[in-house]
């Protein structure tokens, strides 16, 4: 589908940023200069809940007619449906609903839905998946019939719309037959992601974070849950060095762990048919 006349709006991008992790708001900053790039939007501009420039104020000198506000986020939750929403002065201090299109001024704000609930986010996985086993193909690329396809969350302990997300993915890959088996394995909930390696049948394992940003979880916490000693893995991560060689052969499997989803470049496109959903509702 061909998106609209965009020349007049402006698209925001919101990320949750930290001060404690760098490599958090890199995806934001790929994803905005991407569609800067393509000149789409009047203007394409980040902001960010733990980092400047902050969500409060991202609308403060921004005149174009409207408004189209993406939350890079994985799942819908207290994030997109209070803090941002909130900050933006969209809804008060209640958690209640609010409309997802308002009038301030002469502007149209259009408050769309988070990247990770996209039915497109499927295309994302699998890019992802097929990245990194054509990038290490040792001893030489796996068949997907021969192929456990896992897709690694944090669970419910963070969020519980996380794991519906991941699960919805689950099946939605699993219907086309691609690859072998597909499951979902999380941090903080069964299964585990430890488990991958009986949970599968296969010998050849893929497994693809669903997370936005690459940080302690996907650099420390999973290859750790994966059996690498935990030791070994803060020494290679303080030295700025792969904590995971792929693929690594343990529990007579080989296993391919890919980066975070949010860096893939198909993130742009998401974003856009986000945009598209909702100019299509005033249709």
């Amino acid at each position: 589908m061909e998106l609209d006349d965009f020349s007049d709006a402006a698209l925001v991008l919101v990320g949750h940023g930290s001060t404690l992790n760098a490599e958090s708001s890199a995806p934001t900053y790929q994803h905005a200069d991407e569609l800067r790039r393509r000149r789409i939007f009047a203007q394409v501009i980040e902001c960010f809940w733990k980092l400047e420039p902050g969500i409060a104020g991202v609308l403060r000198g921004m005149f174009a007619p409207r408004v189209f506000i993406v939350p890079l986020f994985i799942s819908e939750g207290y994030f997109t449906e209070q803090v941002i929403p909130r900050e933006l002065g969209l809804c008060g201090n209640e958690a209640v609903d609010f409309p997802r299109i308002q009038q301030r001024g002469g502007q149209t704000l259009h408050y769309c839905g988070p990247v990770g609930t996209h039915e497109s986010m499927t295309e994302v996985i699998l890019a992802r998946a097929r990245e990194v086993v054509r990038k290490f193909p040792f001893p030489r690329e796996p068949e997907l019939k021969d192929t456990a396809l896992f897709i690694a969350g944090h669970g419910t302990g963070n969020n519980e719309n996380s794991r519906k997300s991941i699960e919805r993915q689950v099946e939605i890959i699993r219907s086309r037959g691609l690859y072998r088996e597909v499951h979902p394995v999380f941090m903080e909930e069964e299964p585990r992601i430890g488990d991958c390696y009986k949970l599968a049948s296969a010998r050849n394992l893929v497994m693809v974070p669903f997370f936005i940003s690459d940080g302690l979880h996907s650099f420390e916490d999973i290859p750790a849950m994966l059996g690498e000693p935990k030791e070994a893995v803060a020494e290679r991560y303080r030295a700025g060095q792969p904590t995971w060689r792929n693929p690594t052969e343990r529990k007579g499997k080989l296993l391919w762990y890919s980066a975070s989803i949010g860096s893939e470049p198909g993130i742009a496109e998401v974003i856009l048919e986000r945009v598209r959903e909702v100019v299509n509702t005033r249709k």
